[in-house]
This record gives C-alpha cells, structure tokens and sequence, in this order.
C-alpha cells in the first residue's frame, strides 16, 4: 500500500510488549508508525530510516488498553451507597435507580460534558479502544439519547435497556418494551445489545429473549453474567455464541468448561469485587482450563468507579492470580478479542498504531507499582493523545 503520510520511529524502547503470541516481547526494541498502522517492529539496532524519531530511553511500550466494558453516559453520585457498602452493607443490583433517576432529570449537554471527561481520563491511563453502554435511561427516549451521546466517542456502543426492571413496571411489560419500541429506536446507534442476567434483574427465559431480539435487529450479543451467584449467563452467553460473558465471579466447572471450548471471552471486571468487598473472579481456573480471559474497568458510578487499566491490572496480579504478563494480555489483546476487534489490542506490523509509552522499563511495573502514573505517552491511530 502507498504511503500517504510521514513515518515515525520509536526506538530505543527498553521493553516492547506487543501482545502478539508469535513475538510478545522485545527487548531494546524499535516500532515504526505510519499512516496511522504499524509499518515495522524489530530491534533498534535494525531500525529503518523514518521522516521523525522518538527516542524511548529505555522505557517499556505496550499496546493501548481495550476496555471493553464501561457505562459512561450517566449523571449523579452514589457516593452515600459505597460508603454504606464500606460500613458493612450487602451489595444487590437495586442501586442502579439512583443513577437512572439523575440520569433522566440531566440535559444532553451535561451527559457529553460528564461522558468526555471519563474518556479523557481513561486516555490519560493509556486506553486508546472502549465501549460504552446505555442502561441509565430504561425509557425510549432515554436509552436512544444514550446512545447517540455514546457513539460520538466510540464507535462500540452497547443497547443495554435490559440493565434492571425499572420501578412501577412489570417485569413482563418491560421486556417487550426493551425488544420492541425501544429496540427499534437505539439499534441504529448500537453496535451490540447486552442484559443483566442476575438476580434482582433479568432471568434466563427474559435474557435469551433481550438478547435474541437484539441479535434478529442486527446487533452482536454480550451479556452481565455470574456475577452475584451461579447462574445462567454464562450458558446463555455460549448458546447464543456472545462475544463475552463479563464479571463471571461465581462460576461452576461446567461454566468454565464451556467458556473454554465455546470461544466466549471471559471478561472479568476487578474494579467491581473492589468496590463492593465481593469475592474476585478466579482468573487462575479460567486461563489453567484454555479460556480467553479479558480485563475491563466496568466504569460506573455504583460498584466501579473507575477509568484506571492500570488500577485492573494490578488488582488481577494481586487479586486474581494472574502473572503481570497475563493481566497486560488481558488488558490489550483480549479486550480486542471481547470486541472482536483484530486491529488493536496488539502491536504488529498492520494493526492500528495504538501504543503506550510507560514511565518504567518493563510492563511488570504496573503491577509492581500499583497506583503510580507510569503512563507517560499515548499514541493512538500513530497520533500523539496524551
């Protein structure tokens, strides 16, 4: 393909992980970005000629993180909820009214002005793909504003009218409207539908009909699941061929037999058992049986107010029993997997030159280092964000 732009070498790169199982890591390693992909990857002392340079001095680069699980679009605070959970008080999906109320009451302005704050500071942390959910609106009108708030910033944006059962409805009425008027109003700003299949929120026979609908308007399915308890998602998920089945906390051998054979990510959100001092994800028995597993921030305002990949990084090390190698794997390439995206996620010779630049010689210390900004430099698309 024809160069149309100018070409750019980072060398001097004390560590490049690339999340690309052929060449994973390199060391005293150099990149060249051009027209927004990654034209070459090998060591510096074999770097070709570009038309700028940047030296690493010995820094580390990854891939930009992928965070494939987030729910941006919102107003209010639920401040008052985590301290009480800190106080003592049991977790349950009731909360989410908190946020739909506020969220409803605030004018679009407000929801971008809020919306483009997260993503700012999720940039600043080094991610450079996210999605975003609808699910704080649960009226028509609500879930298509959204929506369109979300897709002005990414193009993965989730239809989540199926988040819990709103007051003053019944169960049944509330999901014909999430598969019928409401459906018909936010499929053409969605890229995937989802629901939350717990307790408290949506049943198996409710979730494979959200997600069966969602699917038949052209939309691709993931789902809320495990979460709380065992329970149906996960088998949803794979019947359904999901792309993901995020939290998965409570899983059965026959949970994990499944994710592992059916090709459904695995996308486990740590930020939420920190917020509500729940049990964390066993990672370890999911990667030991052949699953795919992906890291996500679950960004929201009730049980993970979070933007920080980093933050999740270290919690899968600590928490979750997951090598620092796996966690950044988990954070890049299987994000993009949990998307079914194959042009981030990795560095290689044609993805999107989406790179990070760590204030650090190797991506082990953001797990070593937990809570310090070691993100120094992000690129995305071979552009220069942060």
């Amino acid at each position: 393909m024809e160069s149309s732009g100018r070409s750019t070498l980072v060398d001097g790169i004390g560590l490049l992980f690339t999340a690309d199982p052929f060449r994973e890591e390199i060391e005293d390693a150099a990149l060249v970005m051009e027209d927004g992909v990654v034209r070459w990857i090998g060591r510096s002392a074999t770097a070709p000629a570009a038309d700028a340079r940047i030296d690493a001095e010995g820094r580390a680069v990854i891939p930009g993180f992928v965070d494939s699980h987030a729910h941006l679009v919102f107003a209010g605070d639920r401040t008052a909820e985590f301290a009480a959970r800190m106080a003592g008080e049991r977790y349950s999906a009731g909360g989410i009214a908190t946020t739909v109320a506020a969220t409803r009451e605030a004018s679009v302005p407000e929801l971008v002005a809020t919306t483009a704050a997260l993503v700012t500071e999720m940039t600043a942390q080094g991610t450079t793909t996210f999605e975003i959910k609808s699910g704080y609106g649960l009226t028509v009108d609500s879930e298509r504003r959204s929506l369109e708030i979300a897709s002005q910033f990414t193009p993965e944006t989730t239809y989540l009218g199926a988040h819990v059962v709103p007051p003053g409805t019944s169960a049944d009425d509330y999901v014909r409207t999430v598969t019928g008027p409401m459906l018909d109003a936010c499929a053409p700003h969605a890229k995937w539908v989802d629901v939350f299949c717990e307790r408290g929120a949506f049943d198996e026979d409710q979730s494979r009909e959200i997600l069966g609908a969602g699917i038949k308007s052209g939309l691709h399915a993931r789902i809320h699941a495990n979460q709380l308890g065992e329970g149906p998602g996960v088998r949803i998920a794979c019947d359904l061929g999901a792309a993901s089945a995020d939290h998965c906390t409570h899983l059965s051998d026959d949970d994990v037999t499944a994710l592992a054979s059916s090709g459904v990510v695995a996308t486990l959100l740590p930020g939420a058992e920190f917020s509500t001092r729940s049990p964390y994800p066993d990672a370890r028995r999911l990667l030991d049986a052949g699953a795919t597993v992906a890291l996500a921030t679950d960004c929201n305002p009730g049980s993970s107010f979070t933007t920080s990949m980093p933050f999740c990084v270290a919690l899968a090390v600590r928490e979750m029993r997951m090598t620092p190698a796996e966690a950044v794997r988990a954070a890049t390439r299987g994000g993009a997997q949990a998307l079914r995206r194959r042009d981030v996620g990795t560095l290689r010779v044609g993805a999107k030159a989406d790179l990070v630049m760590l204030d650090a010689p190797s991506y082990v210390h953001l797990a070593y280092r937990p809570g310090v900004p070691l993100v120094s430099q992000v690129w995305r698309a071979g552009r220069r964000v942060v």
